[in-house]
C-alpha cells in the first residue's frame, strides 16, 4: 500500500483548524468558569486555563484586549468571557482566544475598586501619618472640577457665604469619561505649581460607579498622595465612597460640606472675637481694681504716711554701724601690733645674723679644703699618666723598628709571621721605621728545629 494515503500532522491540524474557523458557532462564543494556572506574559498577554467541576480548556486574553480592564484577574476567580475558539497548530490543542472578560457575580468596576483600594492601602497611601492639616484661615482656595457643574456653585457660594475674604481660584477639569483622570491630575499639578492656593478641593456633584470613576483611577489617587497643598476630597453624596476620599487628606460628604471645612465662618470667627475680647476687657478690669486695692493698702501704710521717720531711723543705724565699724578697726589694729611685737621677739631669740654668718664661714672652710683635694688627686693622676705613657712607648713596636726590625704584610694586608704565611712569587710589602716597599718573593727556606 502506497504512502500517498497518509497526512501529516500538521496537514491535519491545519485541517481540523480551518473547521474550528469557519464554524460560526466556535466564533464569539460566550463562556463562564474558574481562572486557573494564570500567567501574564511580560508582553501583557495573559494565559490562563477556564474550567469548571467537569472540563477545562486553555485561554488567551492578548494585551490590546486586556489593557483597558479595570481588575486584575486572579486564580480562582469566577469570570464571564466572549471570544472565538480556535486551534493552537504547535500543539494541537483547541483554545479559545478572549476579547471580553468581566467577573461572574460581581461587577467589574466595584472588583477593581476593591483591588485598587487594597493596593494603596498596603502601600501606606491611606495612612493617617502622611495627612497634611487644613489651614484654618486659607487666603485662597482652589477648586477642581467641572466649570459648569453644580458641584462649583455650590462650593463658591458656600465659600462667599461663610468667608468672603477668602480668593477663589478654579481650575476646571474633566470629571466624567475616559479623559477626567488626566485631566483631574494636571489641575492638581498646576495648583501645586502656581502656588496660589492654601487648600484644595477636588471633586463633583453625585453620579453613578461609572460617572465617579476617574475618581478611583490610580494616577489621581497617586497625585493626590504627592500634592504638597492638602487636599478635601468631595465625591458625589455623603454614601459614596471613592479612592479619592481615602488617600485625600479630609474626606468631605459633598460639595458644599467640603466648601464648610475648608473655611471657617465669619459670624463664628466675629462671635470667637467678641468673646475674646470681653473676656479680655474682664480680665484686665479685674486685674486693674487688684492693683487698684494694692495701691491703696500701699499709701496707708507706714512708710508712705512717715517716711521721714523712715528716713531718720535709717541715718541713726548708719551712725550705729559706723561707730562700730570704729572700735571693731582700732580693736584689730591693736592686735595686729601685739603680733608683730611677739614675732619680733621670736627672731631676736632666733640669731639669724649670728647662723648666717656661721653658715659662710663653714662654707669658705670647706670650699678651701675641697680645692686642695681636687689639686692633690688632680696632681697624683697626672704622674699616673706620666707613667703609664712612658711603659706604652717603650712597649712600642715603633720604637722597635727604630732599632733596624720591619714588618712583612702578605698580599692581602695581613701581617706574616712565618715564612709559611707566604709563596715564592707573592707580592708582599715590607714596612721600615721609615717608609714601607713592594717586594716578590724569590724563594723561601723554612728553619729547622
Amino acid at each position: 500500500m502506497g504512502t500517498e494515503r497518509y497526512l501529516t500532522v500538521i496537514a491535519l491540524t491545519r485541517y481540523i483548524k480551518r473547521k474550528f474557523d469557519k464554524d460560526p458557532h466556535l466564533q464569539d462564543v460566550f463562556v463562564k468558569g474558574e481562572i486557573s494556572n494564570f500567567k501574564q506574559h511580560s508582553s501583557g498577554h495573559m494565559y490562563f486555563t477556564l474550567k469548571d467541576e467537569k472540563a477545562r480548556i486553555l485561554a488567551v486574553m492578548f494585551s490590546r484586549y486586556n489593557q483597558n480592564m479595570k481588575f486584575q484577574p486572579e486564580n480562582g476567580m469566577k469570570v464571564l468571557i466572549r471570544g472565538d475558539l480556535t486551534v493552537y497548530e504547535q500543539s494541537g490543542q483547541y483554545q479559545i482566544y478572549i476579547k471580553e472578560m468581566q467577573p461572574d457575580g460581581i461587577g467589574e468596576l466595584y472588583l477593581a475598586y476593591e483591588q485598587l483600594k487594597e493596593k494603596l492601602e498596603t502601600e501606606g497611601l491611606f495612612s493617617p501619618k502622611t495627612k497634611q492639616d487644613i489651614p484654618k484661615y486659607p487666603e485662597c482656595v482652589g477648586v477642581i472640577t467641572s466649570p459648569t457643574g453644580a458641584a462649583v456653585r455650590d462650593i463658591i457660594t458656600t465659600i462667599r457665604r461663610r468667608y468672603p475674604i477668602a480668593k477663589i481660584i478654579v481650575y476646571p477639569a474633566l470629571v466624567q469619561g475616559n479623559q477626567a483622570a488626566p485631566s483631574i491630575v494636571n489641575c492638581i499639578k498646576q495648583a501645586n505649581a502656581d502656588g496660589q492656593a492654601d487648600v484644595l478641593i477636588a471633586g463633583r456633584g453625585g453620579g453613578s460607579i461609572e460617572e465617579l470613576w476617574a475618581f478611583n483611577e490610580e494616577i489621581v489617587a497617586r497625585a493626590i498622595y504627592k500634592s504638597e497643598l492638602p487636599i478635601i476630597s468631595a465625591v458625589g453624596h455623603e454614601t459614596d465612597f471613592t479612592i479619592a476620599d481615602f488617600v485625600a487628606d479630609l474626606r468631605a460628604p459633598t460639595p458644599t460640606g467640603a466648601a464648610e471645612l475648608a473655611v471657617p465662618h465669619i459670624d463664628e470667627l466675629a462671635e470667637r472675637i467678641w468673646n475674646r475680647q470681653s473676656r479680655l476687657i474682664r480680665t484686665m478690669r479685674e486685674s486693674m481694681s487688684r492693683q487698684n486695692i494694692r495701691l491703696t493698702r500701699i499709701r496707708k501704710s507706714y512708710a508712705f504716711r512717715n517716711p521721714q521717720k523712715l528716713y531718720e531711723q535709717k541715718i541713726e543705724q548708719v551712725d550705729k554701724y559706723a561707730e562700730q565699724l570704729k572700735r571693731g578697726a582700732e580693736k584689730l589694729f591693736l592686735i595686729k601690733q601685739e603680733e608683730q611685737k611677739l614675732l619680733l621677739k621670736r627672731l631676736d631669740r632666733a640669731r639669724p645674723q649670728e647662723l648666717l654668718q656661721e653658715a659662710k664661714q663653714h662654707y669658705e672652710k670647706s670650699n678651701k679644703y675641697l680645692t686642695r683635694n681636687i689639686q692633690s688627686i688632680m696632681q697624683s693622676k697626672q704622674k699616673d699618666f706620666k707613667h703609664i705613657l712612658s711603659s706604652l712607648e717603650a712597649m712600642s713596636p715603633l720604637k722597635i723598628m727604630d732599632r733596624g726590625y720591619s714588618l712583612v704584610y702578605s698580599e692581602n694586608g695581613e701581617l706574616a709571621k712565618s715564612v709559611k704565611a707566604v709563596n715564592v712569587n707573592d707580592k708582599v710589602k715590607i714596612q721600615f721605621s721609615d717608609g714601607s716597599a713592594e717586594c716578590t718573593v724569590v724563594d723561601t727556606e723554612g728553619k729547622s728545629i
